[in-house]
């Protein structure tokens, strides 16, 4: 695992979307891994610039999401499909159908599993960008998930739906299901890009860089990785 730690959010983004970016430009019809939430906002904005820019293209870069909300719609503003297309999709020349994000029916929630795990089946993920959850979840794999778990649907913790409440107008909005790529869909990746930032983060910082390999802490698993960078701020490394 290579750790990279920096000044603050600006410069964890700046280097997220540069790394992003060289794997773009060493294959322009790469497929990545991508995740929402605050960390990654920053990086998709230096990619945005960067295509504005004419230094990177989309046109044949394929992409598959960690996850998505169960029980709202794609046009909610707080799915992930309407994120990832806010933040990134609308402002570059990525075709629609090389987009991959889980879709959930809410008619046959295992079906919707197998349908996104045969697609990931199929893929080959050349780099996966992730974030990291307090409580360790990558994806929303939570504490407790087996490593050798694949693509299902999660009943998110409390401490998840608390942290995720800022995006709503209150708790009970916030979903209480997801579907996501298991954690053994994750690791498949070739290379594996973190972003972790602010001091809420810190704990997790921690337990991560101690090197013991738990499901009570998911994103332990990354240790046994070969291709790992994680981006760390100064804040979320300040326990360190």
């Amino acid at each position: 695992m290579k750790v990279i730690v920096v000044k603050d959010y600006q410069a964890m983004s700046d280097l997220g979307a540069e790394i992003i970016a060289n794997t773009i430009k060493a294959n322009p019809s790469c497929t990545l891994g991508l995740a929402t939430g605050s960390s990654p906002i920053g990086t998709y904005q230096n990619l945005v610039k960067a295509y504005e820019n004419k230094e990177i293209s989309f046109k044949d870069v394929k992409t598959y999401n960690l996850d998505e909300y169960c029980g709202i719609s794609r046009s909610h503003p707080q799915s992930y499909y309407y994120f990832m297309h806010d933040n990134l999709f609308n402002h570059v020349d990525v075709r629609e159908e090389n987009v991959h994000i889980p879709a959930v029916s809410n008619d046959s929630l295992d079906e919707d599993c197998k349908k996104y795990n045969d697609m990931l089946h199929e893929a080959s993920i050349d780099l996966q960008l992730l974030g990291i959850g307090g409580n360790g979840h990558i994806g929303f794999n939570e504490p407790g998930t087996p490593f050798t778990q694949e693509t299902f649907i999660v009943e998110l913790t409390e401490k998840t739906r608390q942290d995720n409440k800022r995006f709503f107008q209150s708790i009970d909005e916030v979903p209480t299901h997801a579907i996501t790529m298991g954690i053994q869909n994750i690791m498949q990746a070739k290379k594996i890009l973190m972003l972790i930032s602010g001091t809420s983060k810190a704990d997790a910082v921690v337990k991560l860089l101690s090197g013991e390999i738990t499901p009570d802490f998911p994103a332990s698993i990354l240790n046994n990785h070969p291709d790992v960078t994680v981006i760390i701020d100064q804040d979320a490394y300040s326990k360190m």
